[in-house]
């Protein structure tokens, strides 16, 4: 507003002078004077009321949070019953990693809701919704605005920071489901009660480093909802670094420690008898994306390149529920995954995921034994997925996906999803 009025003195001033300049009359003169001072005068007063408004207190309709609805719908076709699905070689997990319900379903929905709540702090809460009409908060936490140095601070519950996949919310994924690691190591997605400290540095290329403490309320830790303890039960360090490859090409790698001490965290077998395991579990993650536009627009071609690879030792006390009897345990066990995103056209994409598990080497002391728990018999996951996406815009996405899933042993699962993801309201950018 300043400059323009600036400009229109300038004008106002220039066209005074040549008009003098060929006046003929002192009556011409004082009417271009009084032109000049009435402008001036109403510059004065804008000037004036723009004060006044960024001193005004706020409003209410200014102070409302963004808001936005996220509506999921899938159907499924499987070849096997997925009441029945487990991952041979791993132990059963505390989330929900199954492939979901046969034909058509309403899939997890969500609300998100976030606001800036001062020059301190910024809210955010998203709940999530499920077929069965539950509702469960998948975060809610508030952020640091205003410190200094490159530093952040979350606190409440939020998605660990351990890996790339875990930290994106499902209907930004670029499959349907989760990959075989995330499931067998993380139950899918890991959600923590804790807090987040992280620093970026002050570099010329990306680069973060943070740690997590929390009360480990989900799998790998034990048991569901936490331990009732005081103090920490579940740490995460992680950093990440990244850039740019000329114009056209951006990376970045990460790696992560997640630190659990799970207690009586149960699982149960394929006969349905319940185990349990105390002990301390630790997993590495080892991440890095690729991303390239050719030309330079992505909005016309892009490629994605994502893998992460895992590695989890545990060792302890394991509880047989048969034989009613507890014996040492260890094991050591690992598996990534691959997968490539290609948008040849506006709107339309088509990808491919390659997943591997190792279900490495498990150890059993007396009076325990392998033959007590078959679910841990050695075995190596794979799966193949394909998929092909069409978003017509930003706010919508409809996606084919099929998949040859081998999770369990000495059968193939073959899965079909037909899926629809839109979003409704203002919502928050993604994770690069």
């Amino acid at each position: 507003m300043y400059r323009k009025a600036t400009m229109a003195l300038a004008v106002a001033a220039a066209l005074g002078m040549s008009r003098a300049a060929t006046a003929q009359t002192q009556d011409e003169l004082r009417v271009l004077r009084e032109q000049v001072r009435q402008l001036d005068k109403r510059v004065t007063e804008a000037e004036q009321a723009a004060i006044q408004a960024s001193s005004r207190p706020t409003g209410e309709n200014a102070m409302n949070p963004a808001v936005s609805v996220i509506l999921n719908g899938i159907y499924s076709n499987l070849s096997l019953d997925p009441s029945g699905f487990r991952i041979n070689g791993f132990v059963p997990t505390l989330g929900d990693v199954g492939p979901g319900v046969r034909g058509l379903s309403l899939g997890e929905s969500e609300l998100a809701i976030a606001a800036n709540i001062d020059h301190n702090f910024r809210g955010t809460l998203i709940a999530s919704i499920s077929p069965e009409d539950s509702i469960g908060v998948e975060e809610g936490y508030i952020q640091t605005l205003s410190l200094s140095y490159g530093f952040t601070v979350k606190a409440g519950r939020f998605f660990s920071a351990v890996g790339y996949q875990n930290q994106i919310h499902a209907h930004a994924w670029d499959f349907t489901d989760a990959p075989l690691a995330n499931k067998a190591f993380l139950g899918n997605q890991l959600g923590e009660d804790g807090i987040q400290l992280k620093w970026v540095a002050p570099t010329s290329f990306y680069w973060d480093i943070g740690v997590e403490a929390g009360r480990g309320r989900e799998f790998p830790a034990g048991p569901a909802g936490g331990r009732n303890k005081n103090g920490v039960s579940s740490g995460n360090v992680f950093t990440h670094v990244g850039g740019d490859f000329g114009m056209g090409t951006a990376w970045q790698t990460g790696v992560s420690y997640l630190s659990t001490s799970p207690q009586d965290r149960t699982f149960e077998d394929p006969a349905g008898t319940t185990n349990s395991f105390t002990g301390q579990s630790r997993l590495w993650v080892l991440d890095g994306i690729l991303k390239w536009a050719p030309n330079f627009n992505p909005t016309y071609t892009n490629f994605k390149l994502q893998g992460e690879y895992f590695r989890r030792k545990e060792d302890g006390d394991l509880t047989s529920g048969t034989a009613a009897q507890t014996g040492g345990f260890a094991s050591v066990q690992s598996g990534w995954y691959l997968q490539s995103v290609y948008q040849f056209v506006p709107m339309w994409r088509v990808g491919y995921r390659y997943d591997r598990l190792n279900s490495g080497t498990t150890s059993f002391s007396a009076p325990l034994n392998a033959a007590d728990f078959p679910i841990l018999a050695a075995y190596n996951p794979t799966k193949h997925t394909v998929m092909v996406d069409w978003s017509p815009s930003e706010f919508s996405r409809i996606r084919l996906q099929a998949a040859s899933d081998k999770s369990r042993s000495d059968v193939t699962d073959h899965q079909v999803f037909l899926q629809y993801i839109v979003s409704l309201g203002a919502h928050g950018a993604h994770k690069f």
